[in-house]
């Protein structure tokens, strides 16, 4: 599919916070360790905006899971995750990526992005970061959530240019968490 059909089928679409992201979360957090092992799947992370409290949001859960050396594990992951009702994102160069519960008529109640990488790949590990800050400081959520629901309008059927516009506001608070925050 072309970026076109791509935005008519999976259009931006942003919904009310609802509580069950985090049950969701931990569900899937739990088949990716089931499926990998803990000797691959070292740590499992909830990021994005499903993971921050009272925050609207696209109705797809984030997870970030940190791996040993790529150049080791790609393949392994890539066999046991795509056995898995799991689909390889092949334009992710810098990371393994993986979505779940997008279907030829749309997303499903339940879907994914599962973004793995090693723990020195920072432009991964700096969305905790971001995360956090929002966590910590609902006003600066709310002003990110005003600004998706806006976006979501303009881009509704243009995925890349949603996230791209998003892109500023990102690294600012970025910058200004890793000036005042710690992320293990």
């Amino acid at each position: 599919m072309n970026r076109e059909e791509l935005g008519k089928l999976y259009p931006i679409i942003i919904e009310r916070y609802d509580k069950n992201w985090v049950s969701m979360f931990e569900r899937e957090k739990q088949n990716i360790i089931n499926i990998l092992g803990s000797n691959i799947a070292l740590r499992v992370e909830h990021m994005g905006s499903t993971a921050v409290p009272n925050l609207s949001s696209k109705p797809i859960v984030d997870i970030l899971v940190e791996i040993p050396q790529i150049s080791e594990y790609r393949d392994i992951i890539i066999d046991l995750m795509s056995k898995k009702e799991y689909t390889l994102m092949q334009e992710q160069r810098n990371h393994i990526m993986f979505v779940k519960g997008y279907s030829p008529t749309g997303l499903e109640k339940e879907s994914f992005h599962i973004h793995m990488g090693t723990k020195e790949q920072d432009f991964l590990w700096d969305r905790l970061y971001f995360r956090n800050y929002l966590r910590m400081n609902p006003s600066v959520a709310m002003e990110y959530e005003e600004l998706k629901i806006k976006l979501a309008e303009t881009f509704r059927h243009d995925r890349e240019a949603y996230t791209e516009s998003k892109t500023e506001f990102i690294s600012k608070i970025t910058r200004l968490a890793k000036e005042s925050l710690t992320v293990e």
